[in-house]
């Protein structure tokens, strides 16, 4: 009768080592003892550390039982985390493909970030430029610096828990007909509610947030959604997101066009008086918003609206080159940037770090694929169709695009690639994100059929392809968040046309990119794309006019350096420092 128990975890590893290293072990030293006499006591040395070293790897390869695939999603300690970055220069070198650095780690971005946080709580904070992109061609004023250095105090004093938030806070949700400039407290507040997807929640938020600079106000963030699950604080010693027990949420459900306080309402209903400042203002400035709301960025009206305490923002673009018709505000915002097409690049690397979960998951995929790689392309694709999917017609200008711009090779048959031999064996790993697989997979087989007509090695990857957008579902936005930080990380971009998704990517990773024209009528545009010239997201559906005396100019005129997006003329305009 057999006794035996069932083995425990070490005993089954001792076991498996007795039958199936061990053995191993003892022939390599019955083959090697014959040489060892032979080449004297040196090279007996030698060859054990040899032998050693090989025993050592072959007991850590047992250790790691599960695939690359299973860890993906796994949440990763803190530790582990800061001890995978923890050889900088060697990364960083990887990286550049080189041997050594050649460029010095600057984990504050020029100044931008603040030191004045724990690594471990946020690893992606100081390593997510510094090593794993090319140094920014797009450099820090140090008048952004400072503005950005005194925002963290003036948040730090009136944030949540403080006695000023008390005091600001007091009586806010009742009725306030009657009020009429009473004290409120020392600061002022933005409140950004969550609508619509990922990437115009990232594209708004950074536009609040410049426009709460300018004006010198707190942002508090609406974190009824997974902001906390995506992103680390951004202020240090003090936190951005907006307390549960805040009085107006229960009512940011029925903030509309119909609601009392919309400021376009209040225009068109002429309830506006300067006799009388409300507690708060709801900012309708969304894709669809009437020419009252977009009055907003008139310099009279933010003269009165500049006297409330408290806005709360429902908005679904990327308003920041509108900000500059405002003369008021134009001058600090030269001050502060300089180049203007970087406005959203510098605020996305100061407020954007992804949490150590997300992190994990964008090191993890960028060392397993893209990191070997002589050179990298990001492909972003959009479709937007009522029955949106794969498209012929949109894989037809994909590729044309990206052929005739030299982006990618075109394949050639085995005949013909024997005619033209070629030593050219770089690797080029190609990025594609996009809600269906069939995009990347046509990609994937057309180059591992047929060789380049380079002779380029050409890996494609897609690391989700979820077919439908599931918007507030936790890992559904991790997984976005994560896609769209590894396009930015790629050498080149191709993104799609009014896809915001791609207008973060880009412009985070600093990137000129090739815009996908969108199609009409089933059929691939021609020319395919074009490239940019600037890397600033594209405010869709801008204000159509001017303010005040320039009521009939063209938003696109009233300064030389806001003008037409390339995708979207006369319906979207941008920053740039090209003329």
């Amino acid at each position: 009768m057999d006794t035996k128990q069932p083995l425990d975890s070490d005993d089954e590893e001792q076991t498996y080592y007795q039958r199936s290293i061990q053995p191993k072990a003892d022939q390599w030293k019955k083959i090697t003892s014959d040489v060892f006499r032979a080449l004297g006591l040196k090279m007996k040395i030698l060859m054990t550390v040899i032998f050693g070293g090989l025993l050592i790897g072959s007991v850590i390869l047992l250790s790691f039982p599960h695939s690359f695939s299973d860890q993906l999603l796994d949440a990763t300690s803190n530790d582990q985390l800061l001890d995978a970055t923890s050889n900088d220069e060697l990364l960083a070198a990887t990286i550049n493909g080189s041997s050594e650095s050649k460029t010095p780690h600057d984990k504050l971005l020029g100044g931008l970030l603040t030191a004045d946080f724990d690594e471990r709580s946020c690893v992606s904070r100081y390593y997510q430029s510094s090593l794993y992109r090319k140094p920014s061609p797009y450099k820090p004023s140090q008048y952004l610096i400072s503005k950005l250095r005194s925002y963290e105090k003036l948040h730090k004093r009136c944030g949540p828990g403080t006695d000023a938030y008390k005091e600001a806070t007091k009586n806010l949700g009742h009725d306030d007909e009657n009020y009429a400039n009473k004290h409120v407290g020392e600061c002022k507040y933005i409140v950004w509610v969550a609508v619509y997807g990922l990437g115009n929640r990232i594209l708004t938020i950074a536009s609040v947030f410049l426009y709460a600079l300018l004006t010198d106000r707190v942002v508090l963030v609406d974190q009824s959604k997974d902001m906390s699950d995506l992103f680390c604080e951004p202020f240090p010693g003090t936190s951005w997101l907006l307390p549960n027990d805040f009085p107006l949420t229960k009512h940011f459900d029925g903030y509309g066009r119909g609601y009392s306080r919309c400021y376009g309402t209040m225009l068109n209903n002429h309830a506006i008086s300067a006799n009388s400042t409300p507690r708060h203002l709801y900012l309708d400035i969304l894709h669809d918003s009437r020419d009252e709301d977009k009055m907003f960025f008139c310099q009279k009206d933010q003269t009165m609206i500049d006297k409330v305490p408290w806005l709360v923002f429902k908005t679904n673009v990327y308003f920041v080159p509108s900000l500059w018709f405002n003369p008021t505000l134009r001058p600090e915002l030269m001050k502060l940037f300089p180049q203007k097409e970087a406005v959203f690049h510098h605020l996305a690397r100061y407020l954007f770090h992804p949490t150590n979960q997300v992190w994990g998951m964008i090191t993890r995929y960028h060392k397993a694929h893209l990191a070997r790689a002589d050179e990298t392309l990001g492909i972003q694709i959009r479709v937007f169709a009522d029955r949106a999917g794969y498209f012929q017609h949109v894989m037809d200008q994909i590729l044309s695009c990206t052929q005739r711009e030299k982006l990618l090779p075109q394949v050639v048959t085995q005949e013909e690639s024997k005619v033209n031999v070629s030593t050219n064996q770089k690797l080029k790993a190609v990025l594609v994100t996009s809600l269906y697989p069939e995009y990347a997979d046509r990609l994937k087989n057309m180059f591992w059929e047929r060789p380049s007509s380079t002779g380029e090695i050409i890996e494609v990857y897609q690391p989700s392809g979820e077919r439908v957008q599931q918007t507030d579902k936790k890992i559904h936005d991790q997984k976005a968040l994560a896609e769209m930080y590894l396009l930015s990380l790629t050498d080149n971009i191709v993104t799609s046309a009014r896809s915001t998704f791609g207008y973060v990517a880009h412009s985070l990773g600093g990137l000129k990119p090739w815009l996908l024209y969108q199609p009409k009528d089933l059929t691939a545009p021609d020319p395919p794309c074009i490239r940019s010239t600037s890397i600033d997201p594209c405010h869709l559906t801008p204000p159509s006019h001017g303010c005040d005396a320039d009521w009939g100019t063209y938003s696109g005129k009233v300064v030389p350096f806001v003008r037409d997006c390339e995708d979207r003329e006369h319906d979207g305009i941008k920053l740039f420092d090209e003329l």
